[in-house]
C-alpha cells in the first residue's frame, strides 16, 4: 500500500495507478510502468502469468522487481515539502485567528496596557503588574482567573452576578453556584471544566471524523478520475477499433465489388465469344444457301431441258444438313445474380447500423418503476417493469412524490447529464402517454402534459390518434401503429426523441430544450376502459 496522502496536490507521475496514492517502494515492470511494490505483488498473487495492471502486457516469467531508490527519495522529498506547506497554512490560520481577536486592556492602567488575565470574581482584567495581588493575597488566590476576555458579561450569571462555574446538563446552560440552590437544585450539574473536557473530546472525534470524510472524498475523487481516465482510454480504443473495422469492411466490400465486376466482365466476354461463334456458323450457312440458290436459279432459267432438270433435281432437292434456325439463340437471362445477396447484405448492414440499434447498444439504461410515485389506481409488477390501471384505489401512503389523481408513475432512475435510451412495449393498448419529466413537476390534482410544465411526452388517444404533447398539441401521422416505442434523451443538447422500434422510424422530437433538473422516465397506461385498455406498459430489457 502507498503512504498516506499529503495535503498538497501531487503529480500523477508520482501516483500508483493501482492504489491511486503516492508511490511506496516504487518498482518498475519490464514494460516501463511503475507501481508500489506491495500493490504489484498483490496483483500478481495466486496467478500463473504476471500481467501489467496498466497496459495488460503479459510476462511469462515473473520479473525480478527492484526498488527504484531514486524515485523513492523524490517522493519522500515531495511529501516533506507538502507537510511543511500544511504546517505553514495551519500557522497562518492560527495567527489570523489570534489577530482577529480584539485586544483586552488592563482596567487599572492609566495607559493602555494589554491584560494578562481576567478575574471572574472581581469582574476586571489585569496586566501582569496589577495581577500580582491575586498571586500573593490568600483570599484573592481563590478567585477564578481566565484568559483575558472583552465580553465579561457572558461569563457572569446575570441573575446572581456570580461567575458561571457550572453547567446544567438538564437545561443545557451554564449556571453559577447560587443557581444550584434555586431553579437548578435537583438538576444534573457538573463543573465547566468537566463539561468542557467532554465537549472537547466530542469535538476531537468530530474533527477526526471530518478529516476522515475529507480523505474519503479525496480518495473517491481520485477513484472517479481514475475511472474516467480508464473509460476514456477504453472509449478511445473502441473508437480506434471501430474506425479500423469500418476501414476493413470498406476494403472488403471494395474487393468484393472488384471481384464481382471482373466476373461480370468475364461472363460478358464469354457470352460475346459464343455469340460471335454462332454468327460465324450462321454466316457460313448463309454462304452455302446462297450458293445453292444460285444453282437453283440457273436450273430454273433453263426449263426446256427436261431430262437435265430431272437428273439434277434429286441432288438439289435433298434437305440441307443445317440446324433449324429457330433452335439457335443467345441466352441473355444468364446473370451472376449478385443483386439479391447484395440487397440482403445491405439490409443486414442497415439493421446493424440503424440509429435505434446503435442508440440501444450505446446509451440503453435499465429503467425500473418507482412505486413511491405511482398513482393509487396503478398496479405495478413485482419486478417493477410493468404497469397497468387497476380501476380500484389502493391503500397507499400519500407522500409528496406520489401522483394522486392522474394515473402516472415515474422511473426510479433519474438522469442529470449525458444521453440515455429506453424502450417500452405499448402493443394491445388503446391509450397511453410516454416520455420523460423533470423532478419538480406538480404531481397533485389535474396535470397538463407540456414542456413548460416539465413533461416531454407522446401519446395515443382513441386507439389511433397519435399526439405529441408539445406546448401546442401536435397530431402525428404514422404509417404503422408502433408496438414498441424507444425514447432517447440527450441532456446537454436539449433533445428528446421518440422512435418506432420495429419499423426503425422516427416518431417525434423535442429540440432546443433547456434541462436544469434531473429527468425521470414517465409512464401513463391510462384508464382501463372496461377492459379495452387493460394491457400493461412494459419496460423492455436493456439487452434482448
Amino acid at each position: 500500500m502507498a503512504m498516506a496522502s499529503s495535503s498538497g496536490p501531487l503529480d500523477e507521475e508520482l501516483q500508483c495507478s493501482v492504489c491511486l496514492d503516492v508511490f511506496n517502494d516504487p518498482v518498475t515492470t519490464p514494460c516501463g510502468h511503475t507501481f508500489c511494490k506491495t500493490c504489484l505483488n498483490e496483483c500478481w498473487e495466486n496467478t500463473e502469468n504476471c500481467v501489467c495492471p496498466f497496459c495488460k502486457e503479459t510476462f511469462m516469467k515473473r520479473p525480478d522487481l527492484k526498488i527504484n531508490t531514486t524515485l523513492r527519495e523524490v517522493v519522500k522529498h515531495l511529501l516533506v515539502q507538502n507537510l511543511e506547506k500544511s504546517r505553514e497554512v495551519v500557522q497562518h490560520f492560527k495567527e489570523k485567528i489570534h489577530l482577529d481577536k480584539p485586544a483586552v486592556f488592563c482596567d487599572f492602567c492609566t495607559e493602555k496596557k494589554k491584560a494578562l488575565k481576567t478575574c471572574l470574581m472581581c469582574q476586571s482584567s489585569y496586566c501582569q503588574t496589577h495581577l500580582e495581588p491575586h498571586t500573593r493575597v490568600q483570599r484573592l488566590k481563590k478567585h477564578t482567573l481566565i484568559n483575558p476576555v472583552i465580553n465579561l458579561d457572558d461569563y457572569i450569571c446575570q441573575k446572581h452576578e456570580r461567575p458561571l462555574e457550572l453547567f446544567c446538563r438538564d437545561d443545557h446552560t451554564c449556571v453559577c453556584v447560587f443557581c444550584t440552590e434555586g431553579d437548578h437544585k435537583t438538576h444534573n450539574t457538573v463543573s465547566i471544566e468537566e463539561e468542557s473536557r467532554q465537549r472537547k473530546t466530542q469535538l476531537v472525534k468530530t474533527q477526526t471524523d471530518t478529516q476522515q470524510m475529507i480523505q474519503d472524498r479525496i480518495k473517491k475523487i481520485q477513484d472517479i478520475e481514475h475511472s474516467v481516465e480508464l473509460m476514456k482510454r477504453k472509449t478511445d480504443q473502441e473508437k480506434a477499433d471501430s474506425v479500423e473495422m469500418f476501414r476493413d469492411l470498406i476494403r472488403s466490400i471494395e474487393r468484393c465489388q472488384c471481384d464481382v465486376l471482373k466476373m461480370m466482365e468475364e461472363k460478358q466476354k464469354r457470352a460475346e465469344k459464343h455469340a460471335e461463334d454462332v454468327m460465324k456458323d450462321l454466316e457460313q450457312d448463309i454462304s452455302e444457301l446462297k450458293k445453292r440458290n444460285v444453282e437453283l436459279e440457273q436450273i430454273m432459267s433453263n426449263t426446256e431441258d427436261h431430262l437435265h432438270l430431272i437428273q439434277i433435281s434429286s441432288s438439289l432437292c435433298t434437305p440441307v444438313n443445317m440446324k433449324n434456325c429457330s433452335d439457335i439463340s443467345v441466352d441473355t437471362s444468364d446473370r451472376l445474380n449478385t443483386v439479391t445477396p447484395l440487397t440482403q447484405l445491405k439490409q443486414t448492414l442497415d439493421h446493424k447500423l440503424d440509429q435505434t440499434v446503435l442508440m440501444k447498444k450505446l446509451f440503453a439504461v435499465d429503467v425500473t418503476l418507482d412505486a413511491d410515485t405511482a398513482s393509487p389506481y396503478l398496479i405495478l409488477s413485482d419486478d417493477r417493469k410493468q404497469v397497468r390501471h387497476g380501476d380500484v384505489k389502493q391503500d397507499v401512503s400519500d407522500n409528496p412524490e406520489r401522483f394522486d389523481k392522474c394515473s402516472c408513475v415515474l422511473g426510479k432512475e433519474g438522469f442529470s447529464s449525458g444521453r440515455f435510451y429506453f424502450e417500452v412495449q405499448v402493443s394491445g393498448k388503446t391509450e397511453w402517454d410516454l416520455g420523460v419529466a423533470r423532478e419538480s413537476i406538480n404531481r397533485k390534482g389535474r396535470i397538463r402534459l407540456k414542456p413548460v410544465n416539465g413533461y416531454w411526452t407522446v401519446a395515443l388517444w382513441n386507439e389511433n390518434e397519435y399526439k405529441a404533447l408539445d406546448d401546442s398539441l401536435v397530431s402525428l401521422s404514422l404509417s404503422v401503429s408502433p408496438q414498441k416505442v424507444g425514447v432517447f434523451v440527450d441532456y446537454e443538447e436539449g433533445l428528446v426523441s421518440f422512435y418506432d422500434v420495429e419499423s426503425r422510424s422516427h416518431i417525434y422530437s423535442y429540440t432546443g430544450q433547456t434541462f436544469t433538473e434531473t429527468l425521470y422516465p414517465y409512464f401513463c397506461p391510462s384508464l382501463n376502459d372496461e377492459g379495452k385498455n387493460s394491457k400493461p406498459l412494459i419496460i423492455l430489457p436493456v439487452r434482448e
